[in-house]
């Protein structure tokens, strides 16, 4: 019979002979294991698993970095006709970017999720057609047929995986389009598709259920960024020479192509890193967090394994006694140990991939998770991070005790009785006090952190965004195809949808736009008219359509000259700019008087000063920012509509209004301005809320540690308290004498913690708003919560102290 097998029946015996000990070990080590898991099954979805092409970390991002230091993955025509006419480190240079498009060959018409991608998208991805094929560069041609590819889960769900698909013609915006091909099911998930640095028109990491030509004009000079570039590095190129030819092509561009965006030049990142970029940092800095409630936990288990060895030191000097060796007795008490922290693993498993789970559905704004957390799921990666973890824990917890346990005086622990025999020495005391700290400590440095991300959070809510969202209900409609081609039809759609809205009792005011703000991000170069050329003259903004209605939809406040009125629209062109575009470029003249161009476009009179608008992120300074009139304009609408009540209340009705408007279009993405604000800043509530999880389970794991110090001390000196009552002490004394001796350990933690929390919070520097790292109201507010915890944890252990009854204690000697 092997020594294993005697080990771990002998294990499993021992534990379930002390069933208190054991469900307290289990459910520490879980509680430990289970923050880890969920940790790490978001960090394995968003930065560890590879996209499901062929090479992944050879795809990269195209991106223009500013002279501010603004890197961005939106491109403009003129850039990606310059890329692939002109870059040869990087082959199969696609264009792409999201878009809907009415689907109107059904009964019910619905708005479904596409994109648009140039011909060498599909080349790009590794992706093979599963049936007919994908587009070649004569598909991709302006004025070419309208041609289309399918997604594999639309194939399934809409065509029931007809195989003769091939050949049939749909209708999408008004436009029959042939299907040429279907794709396998690689592309699902949004992958490649994130919206990463630019506004679409659909919910991110929705995958497109129609892939459609860009057919982009080789040769436009047009410089709005409304789209996302990606290619795949040749081979035998790597990252640092694509950049050092991208950066050094970046200045014949600007030199024969007269750039109008102040920038510093052209940049390739692999479009993993461009993806996450945003979250990276905020995720590893979560992940070190949970670490210290792991590590608490390990100290928690230890603490328990050390009282308990304590009890059994004469089982230890009888097995010594009878030849087994120090390594022998070593083995089994690391078995137990593991034994503990494998059934922790399991339990924390279960409940950290559930926990993680129910977080997700709040929809954080991490990408490559999926609506819902739907991408995150149990593979072989959290599987051995389990199994690993639950290994790393067993030892940690186990193998002080185990090593301390097996210097075990044999002479002296067989003289004692059994009612002594569970008496501590200082070694343990010490190792217990030491482990008690060590979790205070860790406990202050959390807490600090969450209180800080707390306190930022409140600060990001808390912001004038420069409008008021209050009652303010959106909705989008795609207003694209033959239909619309004339830009007088497109008016009429628009007035008659205003006309019927704002004809409604509950409705206040109503316009339309291209871009609601914290969902949609455009921006343009720009020059001021009449001046020489220089930083004076041109600039980068924010660019937004606007109709009559806009601004007062949003009740954004016109600080000089007017808003647009309907006349706007067929009368001469006209622009409004923001604070920050006229301090910027009018610091001592009147903008009303001035004029921009914007690209070959005439020039356009300023007409209005409106107040700055946070419109991309609440925790970042107004942009500079343009507002163009916008009926005439066709494409993705949306509808901006202020009710008087409630305006979910009024949804149905308006919808019903604008579906006659248009003559039966659908109407998607309907969302309140409340609901907008609250995505834009759920990455920040997602980490605030986890770092406050972390917190508080370390806060309660250090209090169970106290408690678990104190009253397995008080236990073992019983006889003790019993001598010093009898002899006269007084009961205040001995409560004195236990709250001072877990008081001790606590504040020496919490001091030793202070003084980590100074220079950790320096890693959540990037992520506060708003709030120093060192936040005086944090630092003193959570040393005295702990010193409070700590004084409840010691307060049961010390009356429990003085109850002790004299008599009954000396008899047992």
């Amino acid at each position: 019979m092997g020594v294993l097998p005697q080990d771990l029946r002998y294990a499993v015996r021992t534990l379930l002979r002390t069933p208190g000990f054991t469900i307290a070990a289990i459910a520490t080590l879980a509680l430990g294991i289970a923050t880890n898991t969920a940790m790490f099954s978001v960090v394995n979805t968003v930065l560890l698993k590879p996209f499901a092409y062929r090479d992944p970390e050879r795809i990269v991002m195209f991106q223009n970095i500013f002279r501010s230091g603004l890197r961005t993955g939106s491109a403009a025509p003129v850039e990606f006709n310059w890329w692939r006419q002109h870059t040869t480190a990087v082959q199969y240079i696609s264009a792409y970017a999201f878009d809907v498009a009415n689907l109107t060959d059904e009964s019910f018409p619905e708005l479904i999720p596409t994109m648009q991608t140039s011909a060498d998208f599909f080349r790009l991805c590794g992706v093979n057609a599963l049936k007919g094929r994908t587009f070649t560069a004569e598909d991709d041609l302006p004025n070419a047929a309208k041609t289309a590819v399918l997604s594999y889960s639309f194939w399934q769900r809409h065509f029931g995986r007809d195989p003769q698909v091939i050949g049939r013609r749909m209708s999408l915006n008004g436009v029959s389009y042939e299907i040429i091909g279907v794709v396998g099911p690689e592309l699902q998930g949004g992958q490649i598709a994130e919206r990463s640095t630019l506004s679409g028109d659909i919910e991110v990491d929705r995958s497109p259920d129609v892939y459609i030509p860009f057919q982009l004009d080789p040769n436009s000079l047009e410089r709005g960024h409304y789209f996302n570039v990606a290619g795949r590095l040749k081979p035998g190129v790597t990252l640092a020479g694509a950049n050092t030819e991208l950066q050094a092509d970046y200045q014949e561009y600007a030199r024969r192509l007269l750039d109008l965006n102040p920038g510093a030049g052209f940049d390739i990142q692999p479009l993993q890193a461009a993806i996450v970029s945003r979250v990276r940092n905020s995720l590893l800095v979560l992940l070190g967090a949970v670490a210290l409630v792991l590590l608490i936990a390990c100290a928690n288990a230890a603490s328990l394994l050390l009282a308990r060895a304590s009890g059994r030191k004469r089982e230890v000097a009888i097995r010594a006694a009878m030849g087994a060796s120090r390594g022998r007795i070593i083995r089994q008490l690391l078995t137990e140990s593991l034994m503990l922290s494998f059934t922790g693993g399991v339990v924390g498993l279960a409940i950290g991939y559930a926990a993680m789970g129910a977080l997700l559905r709040f929809g954080p704004d991490i990408p490559r998770l999926g609506l819902g957390g739907s991408n995150v799921n149990i593979d072989w990666r959290m599987l051995e991070f389990t199994l690993a973890l639950s290994i790393l824990t067993g030892v940690l917890s186990g193998l002080a005790p185990a090593l301390q346990s097996s210097r075990a005086d044999l002479g002296g622990a067989l003289k004692e009785s059994g009612s002594r025999s569970g008496s501590t020495s200082p070694r343990h005391n010490k190792t217990q006090a030491l482990l008690v700290s060590a979790e205070m400590a860790m406990a202050v440095v959390l807490l600090i952190g969450a209180s800080l991300l707390v306190r930022s959070f409140i600060a990001i809510r808390s912001v004038n965004a420069g409008f008021e969202a209050h009652n303010v209900l959106t909705m989008r409609m795609s207003l694209t195809g033959p239909k619309f081609a004339n830009p007088a039809d497109v008016t009429q759609v628009i007035h008659s949808g205003l006309r019927r809205v704002r004809a409604l009792s509950g409705v206040e005011v109503a316009g339309t736009t291209c871009c609601i703000p914290l969902e949609d991000h455009w921006q343009v170069g720009f020059q001021v008219a009449g001046r020489p050329e220089g930083d004076a003259s041109r600039g980068v903004a924010g660019w937004t359509f606007a109709s009559a209605g806009y601004f007062e939809t949003f009740k954004i406040p016109v600080l000089r000259g007017r808003a647009f009125t309907e006349r706007d629209e067929t009368g001469p062109p006209v622009i409004i700019i923001n604070q920050t575009v006229a301090k910027q470029f009018w610091p001592d003249s009147d903008p009303l008087k001035g004029q921009i161009i914007l690209g070959n476009d005439p020039p356009r009179q300023v007409i209005g000063i409106v107040r700055d608008v946070r419109d991309a992120f609440l925790n970042r300074d107004p942009r500079p920012n343009l507002y163009t009139p916008s009926v005439s304009r066709g494409g993705m609408i949306a509808w901006v509509i202020r009710t008087r009540s409630a305006p979910k209340s009024l949804s149905s009705t308006i919808q019903n209004e604008l579906r006659e408007a248009s003559g039966g279009l659908p109407v998607g993405r309907v969302h309140t301005m409340e609901e907008t604000l609250s995505r834009s800043t759920s990455a920040e509530g997602f980490n605030t809320l986890v770092m406050t999880i972390f917190g508080c389970s370390a806060l309660v794991l250090a209090a169970i540690g106290i408690y678990g110090l104190l009253a397995y001390s008080v236990a073992q000196r019983v006889q003790e308290i019993g001598i010093r009552l009898a002899l006269g002490a007084e009961l205040s004394h001995i409560r004195k004498m236990v709250v001072v001796k877990g008081l001790g350990p606590a504040l020496a933690g919490i001091v030793c913690g202070l003084f980590a929390a100074l220079g950790l919070t320096r890693l959540l520097t990037s992520f506060l708003f708003r709030v120093g790292k060192w936040d005086p109201l944090v630092f003193l507010t959570v040393p005295l919560i702990l010193v409070g915890v700590a004084l409840v944890a010691v307060c049961v252990p010390a009356m429990r102290a003085s109850r002790v009854d004299p008599v009954l204690a000396l008899r047992q000697e």
